[in-house]
């Protein structure tokens, strides 16, 4: 019989405590989250049934981080200061340990996905998951737990309303599942001096996401919520454009419909454009099959009488087009339809080059409490962060492509030929 001694602060003690399957811990730098998933990688790894009454004779349990050296770098030495007395055996290269009752903990990195297969696992600990490819639970972790109905705990700082920030919402009303948040201040040994120190060296979106583990802080940093302007209508009467970015479909028993659930969302752009600036009316988004789509379409078309319909060029508009066109003949709505194509450039560069100058100039509105405003703003304040959602960002973007407003009263006349547009920066 072997007695193990540990103490947890009162925050690691509610994680510990919970009787959740799956539970979710967004935590400030220096929080103590490693420390706390070393107890629980030990305490799992030491039991013989879990609470559904399985076996766990060879089964495994898992600490896995975005890479193998960091996933060491974290928790290696912690695990042997806090099991040294319930551990039979370590093995330095392969970062495992034998527990005195037979058992293994592993520690391993996501950006290895082949290592993670095929073994079977009880429990596993995803640190900095905000950091890792989704699919790494959805494809690979999460059946792997399903032989035994085994647990996960999901750890780390925020990093943006991404995966792990929808993972966050996705606990609530689930019997299964339970989140939690907790800021730096919340571990006792932490000098509160240390934490106001760094207030004061950082940026207030760094400091909000790395010490109170916010996800509202900025994920990317190209635009600023200061250049949000909030109208209840356009400035002045322009001209109407619909910019659509397709989602992805797939064939579902012989019809199209939208991707999984966590793909990208179509998303299509309603604004109005004048002297003035853009004035965004609706940017209406969701993950539909293709027939929804072209639904969806023609009736923004129907309300906003667009000037142009603009749709983003390839096999997704080549897929929606024989909808789309069902659509207008029961409808008795023909826009003009024209392609939106990159022109060239990656899709960072192109929305920075279509949105971040007419932003810093004040020339883009936003509807007054729109339902779109929220998840359009979320997306912009992440921009650019490869593992959050842009697609209606995207779609705002291609509105450059169709709208030609000629800012002639600050044009900078470059040439004969080529006035620079001031709004936008070219």
């Amino acid at each position: 019989m072997v007695d193990l001694n540990f103490d947890l602060h009162e925050e690691q003690a509610q994680v510990f405590q919970s009787p959740a399957r799956f539970r979710v811990c967004a935590a400030g730098r220096r929080w103590g989250k490693t420390e706390e998933a070393a107890i629980e990688l030990i305490i799992n790894g030491l039991q013989e049934k879990n609470v559904y009454g399985f076996d766990l004779t060879g089964m495994e349990v898992w600490y896995i981080c975005p890479t193998f050296g960091q996933a060491k770098d974290l928790i290696w030495d912690k695990l042997k200061r806090i099991g040294k007395d319930v551990i039979a055996k370590t093995l330095e290269n392969t970062a495992t340990i034998k527990l005195i009752n037979g058992r293994t903990i592993k520690l391993k990195g996501s950006d290895r996905p082949d290592t993670l297969r095929g073994v079977g696992v009880s429990f596993c600990v995803l640190d900095e998951y905000a950091f890792m490819k989704p699919e790494v639970w959805d494809l690979i972790m999460r059946p792997t737990l399903a032989d035994v109905m085994g647990s996960a705990l999901f750890i780390g700082t925020p990093d943006g309303k991404n995966h792990f920030y929808d993972l966050f919402l996705q606990c609530e009303g689930q019997d299964d599942w339970e989140a939690f948040q907790f800021n730096s201040l919340g571990n006792p040994v932490l000098p509160p001096d240390e934490i106001e120190e760094a207030s004061k060296t950082m940026t207030q979106e760094a400091f909000r996401q790395e010490f109170e583990a916010s996800f509202a802080a900025a994920g990317g940093g190209e635009f600023k919520d200061e250049e949000f302007i909030f109208m209840d209508r356009p400035p002045e009467r322009g001209v109407t454009y619909i910019a659509v970015d397709p989602a992805g479909f797939v064939e579902s028993k012989g019809k199209l419909t939208s991707k999984l659930k966590k793909s990208d969302e179509c998303a299509i752009a309603v604004v109005e454009t004048s002297e003035s600036g853009w004035f965004i009316h609706d940017v209406i988004h969701g993950r539909w099959g293709v027939r929804e789509t072209s639904l969806q379409i023609i009736k923004a078309c129907k309300v906003y009488q667009p000037n142009i319909l603009g749709i983003e060029k390839g096999s997704l508009m080549n897929a929606i087009m024989p909808y789309l066109s069902d659509q207008m003949r029961r409808l008795n709505v023909y826009p003009r339809i024209e392609p939106l194509t990159h022109g060239g450039r990656n899709k960072t560069k192109r929305i920075a080059w279509a949105l971040q100058g007419r932003f810093q100039n004040g020339k883009i509105f936003f509807k007054k409490d729109a339902s779109y405003v929220k998840p359009l703003t979320d997306q912009l304040l992440d921009f650019p962060n490869p593992m959050v959602h842009d697609d209606l960002i995207d779609a705002l973007a291609y509105i450059d492509q169709l709208s030609k407003i000629p800012y002639f009263a600050d044009a900078i006349i470059q040439n004969e030929f080529q006035p620079l547009d001031s709004a936008a920066g070219y």
